[in-house]
């Protein structure tokens, strides 16, 4: 290019699921040995058929084809205030919610106004990698909170207490975690709520993965404090759910002062949700509680599956944590960049997994395997070609 651009955005990083995905692009995998690929984070089921049914219908209707309020449909926004309310025992209101295009956009446009250039927000590793390529490009610096490994990747908030500085805007936790699947108990959320509060910053709370939990019951009480709204961030995605990836919507709750705000950076970027992405939510929420609890269950099961499979094969591979969509493990190859041990499992076991260097510093030693797609008569296999690998 002849012409100059915005440097930060040359220095972020590049998107970690496509290069992974380039490792076995044009290759064909044989039946006795056919590729499992625990790289990407996609439900490996199709969205149920009265959703389809129902979009199919909605696709005839002119109206479905126009722009919704820039903060989304109305009924969507009541709706979900009403389900979070219900799931968390507590009363949000509408006026809390916009509907986004995808829970990453939720994030990102949420930073956009939460942070100038400069500042600071911070982020426990390992951290969703698009987490950290928006602050990247925005020019706000990440500040790290260090693995805890010997907490099976539970951030502790001792770290961040030591990390808040005059620049800090945002602690962000993702819960249940991606890459590790770590589900954060209760008491760590609210200390960290209690740690924001009391130093006056934002708490971005993804939950983006909340459907997957492997109890029961709202993981937290934090939308029963009067004030949640002078410090929580809450984002959400319908994606997994009710697997709708493609269609792409999220949602923030927030202030509404906050909203309003991340309203004037949606009309910039996208006017609106995909408006027919918005009518499956809606349909979702009021028609497929029993197709959520089915998967709901079917997710613990396969995370169950994944721990014994572990505990019966002995790999040589250490799980460090395991739960909703994601398994976190170590690998036995000390001193070996973990993109190379990633090359290897895709080349000679074809299993396509992430290496934990995508989703921060002091990652190398680490594994991301996306289980969620995989059934779980085939975790087992899994396991045993990590074995493989050693040998």
């Amino acid at each position: 290019m002849r012409y100059p651009t915005n440097p930060a955005w040359g220095a972020v990083a590049a998107p970690a699921i496509a290069e992974t995905r380039a490792w076995i692009a044009g290759r064909r995998f044989p039946s006795d040995k056919p590729l499992i690929d625990v790289a990407q984070a996609v439900p490996g089921y199709p969205p149920p058929k009265p959703l389809t049914d129902h979009l199919a219908r909605l696709v005839a209707d002119p109206g479905s084809h126009r722009y919704t309020e820039i903060e989304g449909l109305p009924a969507l926004r009541r709706a979900l205030a009403e389900h979070m309310s219900g799931f968390y025992g507590a009363a949000i209101g509408a006026e809390c919610v916009a509907i986004t295009a995808g829970c990453n956009q939720a994030y990102c446009l949420a930073m956009q106004v939460l942070c100038a250039a400069g500042d600071e927000v911070l982020l426990p590793q390992p951290a969703y990698f698009n987490h950290q390529m928006w602050l990247d490009g925005l020019g706000v610096r990440a500040v790290h909170l260090p693995f805890r490994p010997d907490r099976k990747g539970v951030p502790d908030p001792d770290d961040a207490r030591r990390l808040i500085g005059p620049k800090t805007r945002a602690v962000v936790l993702v819960t249940p975690n991606n890459p590790t699947g770590a589900v954060y108990p209760a008491s760590v959320v609210r200390a960290f709520y209690d740690l924001a509060r009391e130093h006056r910053i934002a708490l971005v709370l993804d939950e983006t993965y909340k459907d997957f939990l492997p109890l029961d019951g709202a993981p937290h009480d934090l939308f029963g404090d009067p004030g949640w709204a002078d410090t929580v961030v809450h984002l959400y995605s319908f994606s997994k759910v009710y697997c709708l990836t493609g269609w792409r919507v999220g949602s923030v709750i927030a202030h509404p002062d906050l909203i309003g705000r991340i309203a004037k950076a949606m009309d910039c970027v996208a006017i609106c949700a995909p408006r027919l992405g918005q009518e499956a939510a809606l349909y979702g929420l009021g028609n497929l509680g029993g197709f959520v609890s089915g998967n709901t269950r079917m997710m613990r099961s396969r995370a169950a599956a994944v721990a014994e499979a572990f505990r019966t094969n002995d790999p040589g591979y250490e799980l460090v944590s395991v739960g909703a969509y994601f398994a976190y493990v170590r690998h036995p190859f000390g001193g070996t960049p973990g993109r190379d041990v990633a090359k290897r499992l895709a080349d000679e076991q074809n299993l396509l997994c992430v290496p934990g260097a995508m989703f921060g510093p002091g990652q190398e030693s680490y594994l991301r395997l996306a289980f969620a797609n995989v059934e779980t008569e085939l975790m087992p296999e899994m396991v045993r070609r990590l074995k493989a690998s050693i040998r």
